[in-house]
């Protein structure tokens, strides 16, 4: 498989030489955290617990095996599979010998996997048998015809239709008698290769194949670290699917490059979230803003000790202000903002000593070596606390989209910026403001309406737990606002009653949200 990016040689040289990329990959941590704790808990997933010695074995007897298959560098591997310890094994078997890690949302469905499957050559497809009532093998049966590529699916799981195999005998078998083991340190990994194939949703109709190098993957995950002073101490609580941005590399990865535990959900429970955060001494999470909401307001957050809890990363969306209040009097710990993309992992980012007006107010500041402007329509850099699109450059971009070359180019200025998207506001402290996307504002009759600020006016009212606005078409007005609200339990809410809450908090008439 060939991966045309757009990393240059002049790239390479600039983020080396300044010390971003650094050149290891993520089974260099992984080799590391088995020296250095071959005993202390890695993995504490829904159905097991690992070391670090017993993830290290079966991430290289894995690895045997799919050299075994005839796996190449390069070559994309396909898995479909929630927040469990396969995944990270798999990830890094195909990363010791050189391969792509293809991973899929769960919740895709035979579409967006026929596309995805087939865009990326996979061979070799691994799924669960069954996830949340829904039968993977029978989605695959069915769309076996239209795989031109794939010969293997291995499943996870009782149930192994023919035709497919047991993931858990690729496991089982002993390949390190097979093959030397020591073979695989033969195996030389260009930190500068394409490593992720991950795909995300956009504007342009289908799906697309954003493409990372480990170096692109490594760098934002350290910085990360570093700003929130994550150590080898700390316990991280993933619940935010693997097969997301923010699973991947703050989930999958983050953990084994600390060397800490890590500690997984595969469907968010706000109360199962609350038991493990005191069980396992939970000091670290990280989610969108759903997730702080829910941990904030579950019923059982007063009977538990949840004192070991020290940082919430929230992303996504804006925090309104009051949910901000309530996390840190209930959570007891820091809140922190943070803005990312699929395309360049987390850009900006709250500091923990950062004031309320800084988390609740903004998507925090820049990440060293990453760089943002806000530029109006011409691409002219704009003035503090005016808005703009956003653009952003840096170590953490990725390498393009995949068989893709002029989206690509389409997406980067000729000076190497990033077109995110996204609209945003830069303070004089060079804090970023995420405050709508560039494609999908709502313009109702030729006036912008601002969006976040109607949403952070819905999350004060007294029912309302979480709330979006988005444009619905209108013939004369061509967008109006319509609202979407979910209500804390118990709760009911008219249209009247929203109308009537907005004018009491004074907003202009012309934002009113037209639906509810």
């Amino acid at each position: 498989m060939k991966y045309e990016t757009r990393i240059t040689e002049e790239m390479i040289n600039e983020y080396t030489n300044a010390g971003y990329w650094i050149n290891k990959t993520i089974c260099d941590y992984l080799d590391q955290a088995v020296s250095d704790y071959p005993d202390k808990e890695a993995i504490v997933d829904p159905h097991c617990r690992l070391t670090y010695a017993e993830l290290g074995a079966m991430v290289d007897r894995l690895a045997l095996g799919f050299l075994e298959l005839g796996v190449q560098p390069g070559e994309a591997v396909s898995f479909q599979l929630p927040n469990w310890h396969q995944f990270i094994v798999i990830h890094f078997a195909l990363t010791r010998i050189g391969a792509v890690s293809n991973p899929l949302i769960p919740i895709y469905r035979h579409r967006e996997i026929g596309f995805m499957v087939n865009m990326c050559e996979s061979r070799i497809m691994i799924i669960p048998s069954r996830f949340r009532g829904f039968d993977y093998t029978e989605m695959m049966e069915e769309l076996a015809p239209e795989l031109t590529s794939l010969e293997e699916i291995y499943v996870i799981g009782d149930n192994v239709p023919q035709g497919m195999k047991p993931f858990q005998e690729l496991m089982d078998t002993p390949w390190e008698k097979k093959r030397d083991p020591r073979s695989l340190n033969d195996i030389k990994v260009d930190p500068n290769a394409v490593t992720e194939v991950i795909f995300t949703s956009g504007t342009t109709g289908e799906p697309k194949g954003v493409m990372h190098t480990h170096n692109t993957l490594v760098y934002p995950v350290l910085r990360t670290a570093g700003r929130l002073r994550l150590s080898s101490d700390d316990v991280i609580l993933m619940a935010s699917t693997f097969a997301h941005q923010t699973g991947f590399l703050y989930g999958v990865r983050l953990p084994t490059m600390l060397g800490c535990k890590g500690v997984y959900m595969d469907a968010w429970d706000a109360e199962r979230g609350v038991e493990l955060i005191e069980a396992e001494k939970v000091t670290y999470n990280m989610g969108a803003t759903p997730f702080l909401s829910d941990l904030t307001y579950a019923p059982n957050i007063s009977q538990r000790d949840i004192s070991s809890l020290r940082v919430f990363v929230c992303g996504g969306a804006s925090i309104p202000r009051k949910l901000v209040m309530d996390a840190k009097e209930t959570l007891g710990c820091a809140i922190s903002a943070g803005w990312g993309q699929t395309e360049n992992a987390l850009v900006t980012l709250n500091d923990l000593d950062d004031p309320e007006e800084k988390i609740y107010g903004t998507d925090g500041s820049i990440l060293e070596g990453m760089e943002v402007l806000v530029v109006d329509d011409n691409g002219s850099p704009l003035p503090p606390d005016q808005e703009g699109d956003l653009l952003a450059r840096g170590p953490a971009d990725f390498g393009g989209y995949f068989k893709r070359r002029q989206l690509t180019e389409e997406n980067f200025t000729p000076e190497g910026w990033f077109k995110t998207g996204d609209r945003a506001v830069m303070d004089k402290d060079g804090y970023i403001s995420i405050s709508g996307r560039s494609k999908d504002i709502i313009i109702r009759g030729g006036e912008n309406i601002p969006v976040v600020e109607v949403e952070n006016i819905l999350h004060k009212h007294p029912k309302i737990m979480n709330a979006a606005i988005v444009a619905m078409p209108d013939e004369r007005m061509q967008e109006k606002g319509c609202a979407y609200v979910i209500l804390k339990e118990g709760e009911t809410l008219t249209f009247q009653e929203m109308i009537d809450f907005l004018t009491e908090q004074k907003m202009a008439k012309q934002y009113y949200p037209e639906r509810l």
